[in-house]
Order: C-alpha cells, then sequence, then structure tokens
C-alpha cells in the first residue's frame, strides 16, 4: 500500500506546476499573471452577474497576446439572445484563438434571455459549429445549490452523451472544498454511474480566513467550510500561510483508484495571483523531496 501512495502521490503533484488560474474578466491581472506563471498556463476568465461580453473577449484577447491560453467562461443566464451568442463565440475564436470554454449556468436566478442553463448553450450547436475543441463544466462535490445530490450527478453524466453526439470533449472543473473527503466520494459516485469524464480538481488559493471563508459561503461551499473553521480555530493562520495542503495530501494518500479521472488543478487565487504562484511552488519543491527521500529507500 506504501508503494502504491507514493505513485499517486508522485502523479498527482506532478500535475500541479501546470495547474489552470483564474483572473477577472476585467483584465487588470494580466501584468501580474505574466510575473508569475509560465507561458502556456491555462487561464479562466470569469463572466459574473452583469459582465458585458465584449470585455471578456478583450481580456481573453489579451491573455493569447500575453503568451498564455485563455479559457473564458460562459454564463449562460447572461446571454441576451442567440445572435449575442454567435457573435461571442466567434470573436472568442478569431479575436482570442480560444478553443476552451468553461460553461456555467450563471449567478443570477432570472435568465436574461433564452438560455437557463449551460446544456441550452451546448444544444445550441454553436459551440462545435465555431471550432471549440473542448468545453469544461462545474463540478458540485458539496451539492449544487439548485439540485438533489442524485439530480447533479444525472447532470454530469448527461454530459457525457453530448459530448459523443457533438464531437466536442467534455472535462469537470470542481468547486473548491477545504477538505478532500467530499471530493474522493463525488469521484466515487461519478465512477459507480460509469462516469468517465476528465476531472480537473478546484483549489482554494492561500488567502485570509476571512476571504476564504467569504468567498466559500458565496460559492455554496458549506460541509467543508467546518474543516476550515477548525483549522482555523486550532492553527490561526494555517490556511494565510499554506493554501489546500490538506486536500492535497487527502487526495495523494487516498487509493490509486479513487483518482483515476483527475487529469488536474485548478487555482482560484483569493489572495491574489503572486501568492497563488508562491504556494504552487513552494508545495511542488516539497512534493520532489519527498519523492526523492522515497527513491534512494531499498
Amino acid at each position: 500500500m506504501l508503494a502504491q501512495t507514493s505513485v499517486v502521490s508522485h502523479r498527482l503533484s506532478q500535475m500541479l506546476p501546470s495547474a489552470s488560474v483564474e483572473i477577472s474578466s476585467r483584465g487588470h491581472q494580466t501584468g501580474e499573471l505574466s510575473d508569475n506563471f509560465a507561458p502556456g498556463t491555462g487561464v479562466s476568465i470569469t463572466f459574473l452577474p452583469g459582465d458585458n461580453y465584449h470585455h471578456n473577449i478583450e481580456t481573453a484577447a489579451a491573455v493569447r497576446r500575453a503568451g498564455f491560453n485563455p479559457v473564458p467562461h460562459l454564463a449562460a443566464r447572461e446571454i441576451h439572445s442567440r445572435d449575442a451568442l454567435a457573435d461571442f463565440l466567434a470573436r472568442l475564436r478569431g479575436e482570442a484563438d480560444a478553443t476552451s470554454l468553461l460553461l456555467i449556468a450563471g449567478d443570477v436566478l432570472a435568465a436574461r434571455g433564452p438560455f437557463k442553463a449551460s446544456r441550452d448553450i451546448a444544444e445550441s450547436g454553436l459551440i462545435e459549429r465555431h471550432g471549440f475543441v473542448s468545453v469544461n463544466i462545474a463540478g458540485h462535490p458539496e451539492g449544487h445549490p439548485f439540485l438533489d445530490g442524485n439530480g447533479a450527478l444525472k447532470l454530469v453524466a448527461d454530459w457525457q452523451d453530448w459530448s459523443a453526439r457533438s464531437g466536442v470533449a467534455v472535462g469537470v472543473t470542481t468547486q473548491f472544498c477545504f477538505e478532500s473527503a467530499p471530493i474522493l466520494d463525488w469521484l466515487r459516485q461519478l465512477r459507480t454511474r460509469g462516469v468517465s469524464l476528465p476531472v480537473t480538481i478546484g483549489l482554494a488559493g492561500p488567502a485570509s480566513p476571512a476571504t476564504l471563508v467569504k468567498f466559500a459561503l458565496r460559492c455554496g461551499v458549506g460541509n467543508s467550510l467546518r474543516a476550515a473553521r477548525n483549522q482555523i480555530g486550532r492553527y490561526g493562520r494555517l490556511l494565510t500561510d499554506t493554501g489546500p495542503d490538506e486536500v492535497m495530501h487527502g487526495l495523494e494518500t487516498a487509493p490509486p483508484a479513487d483518482t483515476d479521472a483527475v487529469i488536474g488543478f485548478h487555482l482560484f487565487p483569493f489572495g491574489g495571483l503572486r501568492k497563488a504562484c508562491r504556494w504552487l511552488r513552494d508545495y511542488e519543491n516539497g512534493a520532489t523531496s519527498v519523492a526523492a527521500q522515497l527513491h534512494q529507500k531499498p
């Protein structure tokens, strides 16, 4: 079992240096991105309530010019019409050379146009028509805010069918959690249902406890928030200084089959890009040191 755990730990830790990261659609973080992350890094671009998609296109184009791979969010309920969707997709391809999207429903209750859910965007046929190669959808290990557990899992399974029909690759990017248990349980449930979509694990980058709690409440991260509060209570500034170490350790020590679907990580840089990058480097150096020690043992 020790040997198996070491292999899993090494496989997952090797993925961290190529973790994707997220920036605001306002575009003001492009310089900080270049200062801290390697060219070619995947960069998600948020689509928040009230965003004008023209700004998202401009930011995606700036990210591409800076040498990164833009992965714009597309919030279904924020798109006013089919024509607007077609324009958004065409310009993302033409001006930013974007080939991937992250589809979300959006954080408004009432749709501003004909699209109420991300599947409505997919069923429009416009994603494949404009030459997008892949899309990611959101995964919710701690439950979807508007669906029960079975309903949320069925939605993920249905995307597998759409991928087969459309020819567009589909992956899942999870919401962040503050402990590994709900992530591992969710991965096991997907496997039990025969879902084989690749999964990118979302990690909450290091930030102040108050900031982490604020984003957790906003994003519907409920159960594992207790774990974060317990750590804050026991260790004070632990989360500020070390980031999502406990989540990574839990994933790395899980049985190999439980993390087979994991193909990478996505950092939510709640404390800023510089702090997120520093955590990646520190964690990578620690993992390399441990791997070297294991390799030297007879």
